[in-house]
């Protein structure tokens, strides 16, 4: 018989702070981009990577708030304030909290959290999304050192969609217009980047937006010789789900990242 005491405990990961914000601002960034402004209380403790996103705990009439992931676009330490864009797509929960969020709305948010986040170490830095990943690009395209190489290939509805980040970094963006709604596994994307050519030196990629064209772009980087370590892949929506984002992976990720975990 196997002695239960014997077996290693199951991992979980501490629960992330919440904080109750407080909205201070909102406005329109792009025709399809809205940025909402919080500060909080107390928030000295606030620690934040570019790239993490916060769950907002969004309330609804008469039911259980939804809860919704969005990357920080921006942390401001001293003033406590925290901005987060919404896209504008559907009618969803998360589109109509950020259409209607108005001066003095509370809500409660818990985070920062993900494993989206910058490899400062890297030689270049390779960013792919569609406009949902925007706020992640431009947060951590900003936070690059002066002289980083850097390149973007972003795909959004139409030239309106398009942002500049203010970064230090020597930065390409290519950006593609598809002309309508999201789409599952975006073709643009995935055929411009099955053409892609890796950079001498070892850098880093973020492949972030929906599920199908994160995997498909992350399985032709492997191909190319880009190792698996160095690849951020997340899935932020695809159709049908509600909430929450994908990590995508392989078998030869989900391997290593049990010996990791044993070998704490």
């Amino acid at each position: 018989m196997t002695d239960l005491a014997l077996q290693p405990a199951p991992f979980r990961r501490p629960a992330p702070p919440t904080w109750r914000l407080v909205v201070v601002d909102a406005f329109d960034v792009t025709p399809r981009m809205r940025r909402v402004r919080l500060v909080g209380d107390d928030m000295d403790a606030f620690a934040w990577r570019p790239g993490q996103d916060l769950k907002l705990l969004i309330p609804q009439s008469g039911a259980e708030p939804a809860r919704r992931h969005y990357t920080i676009r921006g942390w401001d330490a001293a003033e406590q304030r925290l901005e987060i864009d919404v896209v504008l797509h559907g009618d969803g929960p998360g589109a109509r909290w950020g259409r209607t969020a108005r001066l003095g709305d509370e809500i409660e948010a818990q985070g920062p959290r993900g494993r989206t986040v910058l490899n400062m170490a890297a030689d270049w830095h390779l960013f792919v999304g569609d406009e949902t990943a925007l706020p992640a690009i431009m947060a951590m395209a900003e936070a690059l050192p002066a002289g980083a190489s850097a390149t973007a290939v972003i795909e959004v509805q139409d030239r309106g969609e398009r942002q500049t980040p203010l970064t230090r970094a020597r930065l390409d963006i290519e950006w593609f217009h598809r002309g309508g709604p999201p789409a599952a596994r975006s073709p643009q994307l995935v055929e411009r980047m099955a053409l892609y050519r890796l950079k001498p030196g070892l850098g880093q990629a973020y492949v972030i937006g929906e599920t199908a064209m994160v995997r498909a772009v992350r399985q032709g980087l492997i191909a190319r010789g880009q190792p698996r370590e160095r690849i951020c892949a997340e899935g932020y929506w695809r159709p049908g789900r509600v909430g929450g984002h994908d990590h995508v992976f392989d078998a030869e990720d989900a391997a290593g990242a049990v010996l990791r975990r044993l070998a704490r």
